[in-house]
């Protein structure tokens, strides 16, 4: 054990520290009330469109829209190997316990060596991660920031991967992100976007409701509100994962700072015992110099 100065710089150093773990937890604590309501306040429009989706796929059944949902054709194609995205959402920053870790592990798990696997990255963890990858490749040219999630983000992510999925440059988009079980819990979760799947749409709301009056057609309105419908499941995710990541961070740095104030409590006996060590040895000095001056 060091003397008193190295013990005291040692506190002080802790102290600072947990300072820092207290104030990352609050910020942490902030953005993450605003991720929720963020999501909870766009919730209510996408999940219309979802319901709009239903409602004409379901009153129209000789309908059938191709482009982004499923064919039966496409499904069965084993002539060519399949070109698949992973939209993989991570975080910007570290200091968040096993988040990014879990989210890699998820994709590593997800890869088939025979097809060919490309990653769009939203968050900077992990661009070293995947490059280092030989399976996958990055798209470098579109990396996006994981910090504060916008609709406009999420809208330019959507048309990038509907733009590649109808050129037939990709077969499947599948997006990689955090779900949050409760407060406390969450996990890496795996989700198919493109093509959609009709079994997404069985069911409808307000089926007692008058016949309702597509314009100019129900083809028409489908062809716009599908895009959208695409970009609000890209935007739940983005906001899903946030709030994952500002509740692990906090998970981390409650943590950090525990150990911090224990580490400092045990620090403090030893100062003490040092002290008392000091003290009891001048106490001796003194007394023997006393007695040897008799």
């Amino acid at each position: 054990m060091g003397n008193m100065r190295e013990i005291r710089n040692r506190i002080k150093s802790v102290q600072d520290t947990m300072k820092i773990t207290n104030a990352m937890y609050l910020i942490s604590s902030a953005k993450l009330r605003k991720a929720r309501s963020s999501r909870d306040d766009t919730a209510p429009y996408f999940n219309s469109l979802k319901y709009t989706i239903s409602d004409i796929l379901e009153r129209y059944p000789a309908f059938q829209e191709q482009g982004l949902f499923e064919s039966e054709a496409e499904r069965n194609v084993k002539d060519r190997e399949k070109n698949r995205l992973f939209i993989v959402i991570s975080s910007d920053k570290g200091l968040a316990g096993s988040y990014n870790h879990n989210v890699f592990s998820t994709v590593e798990a997800n890869l088939n060596p025979g097809y060919k696997n490309r990653i769009l990255l939203v968050g900077h963890m992990g661009i070293n991660y995947f490059k280092k990858n030989e399976d996958v490749v990055v798209e470098e040219e579109h990396i996006y920031p994981a910090t504060t999630p916008t609709v406009f983000r999420a809208r330019e992510i959507a048309e990038y991967v509907i733009d590649q999925y109808l050129n037939h440059d990709i077969d499947e988009v599948h997006m990689v992100y955090t779900k949050m079980v409760n407060s406390m819990t969450f996990e890496p979760e795996i989700m198919r976007v493109l093509p959609l799947a009709r079994s997404l749409f069985c069911e409808r709301e307000n089926k007692h409701l008058q016949e309702p009056v597509f314009s100019p057609s129900p083809e028409e309105v489908l062809k716009h509100i599908v895009p959208n419908y695409v970009k609000g499941i890209i935007f739940g995710a983005l906001s899903e994962s946030f709030a994952c990541e500002q509740s692990a961070r906090m998970t981390a740095m409650d943590n950090a700072t525990t150990n911090a104030k224990e580490m400092i409590r045990e620090l403090s006996l030893a100062y003490n015992r040092v002290r008392q060590a000091a003290i009891t040895q001048e106490i001796t000095e003194v007394v023997s110099g006393s007695q040897s001056t008799r």
